[in-house]
């Protein structure tokens, strides 16, 4: 009788820990993966840009997709609360050159952002979040002379740093305790960079009447790793 309540609770015991140990919460994550931001809202005022750069009419576009990536760290406080900083890097620039426009410089995109998520962590495998990521955007595009229909338009290296704001969620798929794919996540992404400013510094002429404030979608997927 003995040995079978020793054996009934080392069994409880044991699967009490086991069941714990699949429900326990990591205290840190890791996300890396593929980002895509989309601008929705606050592109350069290509008349205006023309005009002051003494070209054609719509020698200049916009882009409005950029490529990049994006990795992220979490600490969990518990099973709902963690805090994220959250790296990203997209590259190419704003303006774009129309058709017989050469020379249009390259550039980059790189934003440092933390704040609180919220996850709702249960037996599923599948793992929603939200959160509210708030930090600092650096924009930079490289030297070079545009040549095309009109005089060539030398552009000075420039870099401005600006506010952003990443406000979202997402939902993770898990495969193993340690190991989930991040379906997909998506922020309302909000910058400001001030154009007028960033071009000025570029192209060393005035130019005005540009938007200081940006509205953009961002989408992320990849891999998690817990510990």
């Amino acid at each position: 009788m003995t040995r079978f309540a020793v054996a009934t609770i080392t069994l409880t015991v044991l699967i009490s820990s086991f069941a714990l140990a699949q429900d326990a919460t990591p205290k840190v994550q890791a996300f890396a993966g593929y980002s895509l931001v989309q601008l929705i809202h606050g592109g350069p005022n290509i008349a205006n840009v023309d005009e002051d750069l003494k070209q054609i009419t719509d020698a200049f576009g916009t882009a409005n997709t950029f490529n990049g990536w994006s990795v992220e760290g979490q600490y969990n406080v518990d099973r709902w609360l963690g805090f994220a900083a959250d790296v990203g890097g997209h590259s190419g620039t704003l303006l774009t050159g129309a058709p017989g426009i050469s020379g249009m410089p390259t550039g980059s995109t790189y934003s440092f952002l933390a704040g609180p998520v919220l996850t709702y962590r249960t037996k599923s495998r599948v793992t929603p979040f939200l959160h509210v990521l708030a930090g600092w955007e650096r924009t930079s595009q490289g030297s070079s002379t545009i040549t095309g229909p009109s005089a060539p338009v030398p552009v000075a290296a420039t870099t401005y740093s600006d506010f952003a704001v990443a406000v979202g969620g997402g939902v993770d798929y898990n495969i193993s305790r340690r190991f989930a794919v991040r379906v997909g996540q998506l922020d309302y992404y909000h910058s400001s960079l001030n154009l007028d400013k960033y071009y000025q510094s570029a192209f060393g002429v005035l130019i005005q009447g540009n938007p200081t404030t940006q509205v953009n979608l961002r989408f992320s997927a990849g891999i998690v790793l817990r510990f």
